[in-house]
């Protein structure tokens, strides 16, 4: 019976990362359709918070998946080893756009850009690997026997969109709950329309599971359909309270009804699918590992859970109520209380004078970061397969170049406003 600890350990890492990186994913795509530098920074400073912790229950439900149903493992991370890829990078771009912004003096809106967009992308993947997953993999004997694009197919790309508007639900109902003023009303308003949007989503994906996953469900099982009409029944009941608490006080109450909302959906796809978990016929039993993998898996993993959930309980303590713009911060980047248009106002230029002392080491340090990377790229290429598909010597010189001539570039622009004079910044 332990491997179906590890596939309820797995199913917590994965829920947990759903809610919590879930919302400021979608605070980030929020961020694009936001014409005011006062709101995309409040954005950017509310998950600057916590977003690496929300970020660490991915990695917590790899290593489980990895250690407890390896047959899984090597079944999805071939057949979607694209989209994870590309997944990945966009949540390095996105932490590093999220870092880079909360440092700045006022509003970048390059960065800006690369959080938004890195944000969308990373959800659109998260979904099409789901999507993927749902309508089966071809495999035998545990091993992936399809195609490099087998997991983009019409359900995945529904299951992608499906996924965004989640995510989408989940930051305005954050928002709403962190954020006074215009960003609080606007929140509000977004909520009602976001939660049709998911509404909406969820029927159409629920249909077309049952021509894409090529396995049959089992409704005929009394418990089987029990837990399901629960489930769906919990997901309505959380989606009418959602529904109610978008625009009313307490602010907390959207936020808590679509997790529950998420919540109820997991288990309810738990329900119709357990015990299979990558269709047609792999299943917890005969994915898991042995019995000794399985205790380590559970005392190793099943400890640090307890440990990263109670880093978020404290980052939402030490952060709780309502988001303030610092003074500061409010003078550099617009007032609090301006409409839309008068937000958006370009970025007041630093005005110390240019120093000439950080500079060469600032570019010593970006041309050993590019070697660096160039390094880890080509030894990956050697782990990784021996076969230069995708990352071969003429690419890795491209990336090399490319990175290199961006950073210096970037550092001429900034020592060309003062930023690295460092003196001038202590006086």
């Amino acid at each position: 019976m332990l491997e179906y600890t590890s596939y309820a350990l797995v199913l917590f890492a994965l829920g947990a990362y759903l809610l919590l990186d879930g919302y400021d994913l979608g605070i980030g795509i929020l961020s694009l359709f936001d014409r005011s530098d006062r709101r995309r920074k409040e954005h950017n400073e509310l998950i600057a918070t916590a977003w690496d912790a929300n970020e660490s229950w991915i990695i917590l439900a790899a290593v489980a998946l990895w250690a407890g149903l390896p047959g899984v493992y090597a079944t999805v991370l071939p057949g979607v080893y694209l989209p994870l890829v590309v997944m990945l990078l966009a949540i390095v771009l996105r932490g590093a756009a999220i870092e880079l912004q909360s440092a700045a003096p006022g509003y970048r809106r390059g960065w800006g850009l690369v959080f938004g967009l890195s944000s969308l992308v990373a959800s659109l993947c998260q979904g099409l690997v789901a999507g993927a997953v749902l309508s089966g993999l071809p495999h035998r004997g545990g091993v992936f026997t399809g195609g490099t694009f087998d997991w983009f197919t019409p359900y995945s790309v529904l299951c992608a969109l499906g996924l965004a508007a989640v995510h989408l639900l989940a930051g305005a109902a954050w928002l709403q709950d962190k954020t006074v003023g215009t960003a609080h009303h606007r929140a509000g308003r977004l909520g009602r329309p976001l939660l049709l949007t998911v509404a909406a989503a969820g029927v159409v994906l629920w249909l077309g599971l049952s021509l894409a996953d090529p396995q049959r469900f089992r409704f005929d099982e009394p418990l089987r359909t029990t837990l399901f009409g629960l489930a769906v029944a919990a997901a309505v009941v959380c989606g009418a309270i959602a529904w109610y608490g978008f625009g009313r006080r307490p602010d907390w109450r959207p936020f808590a009804a679509v997790a529950g909302v998420e919540a109820s959906g997991l288990l309810a796809l738990v329900a119709a699918t357990a015990p299979v978990v990558v269709p047609p016929n792999l299943t917890v039993h005969a994915a898991a590992s042995p019995h000794g993998s399985q205790l380590f898996l559970l005392i190793g993993v099943g400890g640090c859970m307890p440990v990263v959930l109670a880093y978020n309980i404290y980052a939402w303590w030490v952060f709780r109520g309502k988001f303030t713009q610092p003074a500061a911060l409010t003078d550099s980047v617009g007032p609090s209380n301006t409409t839309d248009a008068e937000e958006h106002t370009a970025d007041a230029p630093v005005s110390c004078a240019p120093g000439d002392g950080p500079r060469a080491a600032v570019v010593v340090r970006r041309v050993l970061v590019t070697l660096l990377a160039a390094a880890v790229a080509a030894v990956s290429q050697d782990i990784f397969g021996g076969v230069a598909t995708w990352i071969d010597p003429t690419g890795i010189a491209v990336f090399s170049v490319t990175a290199l001539a961006v950073w210096i570039r970037s550092d001429r622009r900034s020592a060309s406003a003062g930023e690295f004079d460092l003196r001038a910044a202590e006086r």
